[in-house]
């Protein structure tokens, strides 16, 4: 029997046992999320940073695609819980050797992992792991193809909520390669279910998917009409193969129509926010005038990414024991 990943990442009450996506969650659920990550802000400002929350369980990042920041950050989240870290270097790994995705897999499962952070290239391969691992191995999905990014939207999430005091009725704004972007699907999820009053996409028509108001946001052609008296703007990093693949003319062009500058900046609300999930193309997303103005909280996502993913791990690892009868609902 095959799940959708929003049917798959749930315990039987409705806790979270994986997080795959942003996609059909509940607005408690992320709410939950939000305001977990919210309680672990305040940790990370002691001298003593660990919670004991995981301790003597084993977390395994499972790159196969480099990202050195969202690894660095999870794998910072997990010790930061106490738990045990394994970095798994998927080039050098038996899988670069013709051992298959699941020989690897059930080899981990075999010294006994709790819980897998996964990163692939492939969309659904998250999923794809957290229907065949054993039923008490949590997954967490670190990005997969263009599909999801969920611990990316919820930081971003955490940011609004922590700077415009909440996400309901806010106007959102999301600049750049939409087509490409797991972050932006996994934003957008999470933006209807919250209440944010309108999402606007912002792009090229070669960067913008043809399907994008069936899942909610109002496309927009140019920066002048789509920013216009918006709450938050957030900017998408330009990978540099769009433009060997002729969906753009130049890095020059698509910053004169799409980058973000103080000029542009003034159609928004006065007091609009600026984000990006890094790392920052400046001078091709964005200025650095604003990328480190007054309106930036650039560096505030990243603090609170650490918060967030401390946050699902928790709530992760207490569903599957949930589930598993390990512990009982009021230690959950």
């Amino acid at each position: 029997m095959t799940h959708s990943p929003h049917q798959l990442q749930l315990t039987e009450d409705g806790r979270l046992k994986h997080f795959l996506t942003t996609e059909g969650l509940s607005k408690a659920l992320l709410t939950e999320i939000l305001d977990t990550a919210d309680s672990f802000i305040s940790t990370q400002e002691r001298s003593v940073k660990k919670v004991p929350l995981l301790r003597g369980k084993t977390v395994v990042n499972l790159f196969f695609e480099n990202s050195t920041r969202t690894r660095s950050t999870f794998e910072l989240a997990a010790k930061r819980l106490s738990a045990d870290i394994l970095n798994l270097d998927i080039s050098k790994s038996a899988t670069s050797k013709g051992e298959t995705l699941m020989d690897t897999l059930w080899n981990l499962e075999a010294m006994y992992s709790d819980m897998f952070v996964v990163r692939h290239a492939d969309s659904g391969a998250a999923h794809f792991i957290a229907e065949h691992v054993t039923p008490n191995v949590a997954i967490i999905n670190a990005g997969d193809g263009r599909h999801a990014h969920p611990t990316q939207a919820m930081l971003d999430m955490l940011t609004i909520r922590r700077h415009k005091d909440s996400i309901e009725g806010k106007v959102v704004a999301i600049v750049g390669d939409i087509l490409h972007s797991r972050v932006a699907r996994s934003q957008i999820h999470a933006l209807r279910t919250l209440g944010a009053a309108e999402v606007r996409v912002i792009g090229p028509g070669t960067l913008l998917p043809n399907d994008i108001e069936a899942i909610g946001a109002k496309p927009f052609y140019r920066m002048e009409d789509g920013l216009k008296d918006c709450d938050v703007v957030i900017m998408l990093r330009l990978q540099k193969e769009r433009m060997q693949n002729a969906l753009l003319p130049s890095e020059g062009e698509f910053f004169k129509l799409y980058g973000l500058t103080e000029q542009k900046l003034l159609l928004a609300k006065p007091d609009a926010i600026v984000m990006h999930p890094g790392p920052i193309n400046r001078g091709v997303e964005i200025e650095s005038a604003v990328a480190d103005g007054n309106q930036s909280v650039i560096l505030n996502q990243v603090s609170y990414g650490i918060a967030v993913r401390m946050a699902v791990m928790a709530m992760a690892m207490s569903g599957q024991q949930q589930s598993a009868n390990l512990i009982t609902n009021e230690e959950a």
